[in-house]
């Protein structure tokens, strides 16, 4: 394979766009796009026995996307040529990455395609020639390829345009069946159709590829786990999702695939198989300007038009409604905001070791969030240093039952932190409260620990024990009042500190890394802020037991400082 010239390399580089596919685009004559996404994961460049194979990209690009026609509008009937983004945002990056399995075969490293883009930008006629590409030419015997539907009206949607090109393609009837339901490719023996229900997937599904369209109309994930679980016996599956930004609600299936996206795209996972662009605005970008939405969009003037998004976003101008659809459907701005409190790289400045032998006999203090029997439970231990800086450890424990739901969210990142020693898993489905009383007793005899604070609001029996083994358990409320100075001087404690002079010292374990990269804030209107559960990204317990260890030792360091806790157990 050959190298971008010079001029195009930088360009290429400012538009996030890899060496390989920045020479493959310059080599085939496609322009390079003039959009670049907000967000975009690695390309599988690092993988062991990657290549990338220009051969499969052009048979994507040159041999079958062509064959197959427009249907709606002044394109109708016309060639469907991928436009630049689209090769080098997601053609050339899924189809070009390739190594051998097992068996000693080049496959496909991309199993799953991530795009989030805003409307009107040809998401149908993408994910419908790709997914046609995999029923009919992926050299794949009895492919079966699918698109998901969160019902049978949604169904017909999905359906319908995807028929439509294959119908009106005349290269592609001579190949394919096209029936009310199906559409067919004899020679390989493959099938694509649309799926409505976990029912169709389940009995005998072997999923060769798959489309799912608007993610964040899916109210659960049990739709998509059924498709990734079918692919298992296919060498180069692809799962391709294809959707715009929702209202902002956490908890969905949207926000879990969405935040996976982003923290890949900041390093805090590697999952070679996951690739995700996004496509958006920034949040204080003014909506109304020209630049605004070409930067969003990456098919503007085209699809959408010029005059298009000028006409919606007068209707925004004049109406709050207007606005938030506006900005979410056509700029891919969330229009229920979240605050990230802690950026990675200025946790990452502030890890430093530490040396649990070294810690043995020091003051500390400690916070324990103990979170549903089924869930996450995390005590911290702070030793503050007498000159403003703090070494802290952790203890996080989950039941054995509940690792695989944590492994999915982590790419088997939890794993690996138990086999680690930075989790422990507990035998059985529940949490098991004696296990973690024995472990803050050990803890009690190696380190000098002074107090434990914990939120009343989820206590239980392990409080009373502890209690009863003579721990010193005081109440810490998880409100503004009680969460905000801690929060507060955590984060002023982390940007004082620098990688030479790390203040709040944590080893740089991975596990609550990945919190802190969960961890958003709820914010009041006099400024004070506290951890909010309800829109991270994922679980902070850890950041919470370290909020409320910090604060038992600020009071230890300044006795004078306001009291809002009262010691021992509160009932009420």
């Amino acid at each position: 394979m050959g190298t971008p010239t010079r001029s195009t390399e930088l360009t290429a580089r400012q538009l996030k766009i890899s060496p390989e596919v920045a020479w493959y685009c310059e080599s085939r004559g496609v322009p390079l796009p003039t959009c670049a996404p907000k967000i975009r994961t690695p390309e599988p460049r690092k993988v062991k026995g990657a290549r990338f194979d220009p051969d499969r990209v052009d048979k994507v690009v040159f041999e079958v996307f062509p064959r197959l026609s427009h249907t709606q509008g002044v394109w109708a009937g016309k060639p469907l040529r991928p436009d630049p983004w689209q090769v080098a945002y997601i053609l050339a990056p899924v189809y070009g990455w390739v190594r051998k399995n097992d068996a000693g075969d080049w496959v496909r490293i991309i199993r799953t395609e991530y795009v989030d883009i805003p409307r009107k930008n040809g998401k149908t006629t993408i994910v419908g020639g790709q997914l046609i590409y995999l029923t009919a030419a992926d050299g794949e015997a009895g492919a079966q390829v699918f698109a998901a539907a969160t019902g049978k009206d949604q169904a017909r949607y999905c359906f319908d345009p995807i028929k439509s090109l294959a119908e009106k393609s005349p290269a592609l009837k001579s190949h394919v069946k096209v029936t009310a339901s199906r559409i067919v490719h004899p020679k390989s023996g493959s099938y694509f159709a649309v799926v409505s229900s976990i029912a169709d997937l389940l009995h005998g599904a072997n999923v060769h590829g798959a489309g799912v369209d608007e993610l964040h109309k899916h109210k659960s994930r049990e739709m998509l786990d059924a498709i990734q679980t079918g692919t298992g016996a296919r060498a180069q599956p692809l799962v391709i999702i294809v959707t715009t930004a929702d209202d902002g609600r956490p908890n969905t299936i949207y926000a879990e695939v969405r935040g996976y996206c982003e923290q890949l795209a900041r390093g805090v996972f590697t999952d070679p198989t996951f690739y995700g662009v996004v496509f958006g605005a920034a949040d204080n970008d003014d909506p109304f300007v020209e630049t605004t939405w070409r930067k969003a969009n990456p098919g503007y003037g085209i699809s959408p038009t010029r005059e298009f998004l000028e006409s919606e976003a007068a209707k925004a101008q004049n109406s709050p409604a207007n606005l938030a659809k506006f900005k979410r459907l056509h700029l891919a701005i969330s229009t229920k905001q979240e605050t990230k409190y802690v950026d990675l790289p200025v946790w990452d400045r502030n890890a430093s070791l530490v040396d649990e032998a070294s810690l043995a006999g020091r003051d500390c203090y400690g916070g324990l969030d103990l979170a549903s029997t089924t869930d996450l439970s995390a005590f911290c231990l702070d030793f503050p240093d007498g000159d403003g800086g703090h070494d802290v450890i952790w203890r996080l424990w989950l039941p054995e039952e509940a690792l695989a739901k944590v492994d999915e969210r982590t790419a088997g990142a939890a794993s690996v932190w138990a086999r680690e020693g930075f989790l422990t898993v507990m035998p059985g489905a529940v949490a098991d409260y004696d296990f973690i009383r024995a472990q803050i007793n050990r803890d009690r005899e190696t380190f000098r620990v002074r107090e434990v604070a914990f939120d009343p609001w989820n206590s239980s029996q392990l409080v009373v024990d502890l209690m009863a083994d003579g721990v010193e358990m005081v109440n810490h409320r998880q409100g503004f009042a009680s969460m905000s100075s801690p929060m507060k001087e955590l984060l002023r404690i982390l940007l004082e500190g620098t990688a030479e002079k790390p203040r709040y010292r944590h080893g740089g374990n991975p596990a609550l890394r990945w919190q802190v990269d969960n961890l958003a804030v709820a914010m009041d209107p006099a400024g004070n802020v506290k951890p909010d559960k309800a829109v991270s990204a994922d679980k902070i317990d850890g950041v919470v037991a370290a909020v409320m260890a910090l604060d038992r030792a600020m009071r230890a360091q300044k006795p004078k400082i306001s009291v809002y806790n009262t010691r021992g157990l509160e009932v009420g």
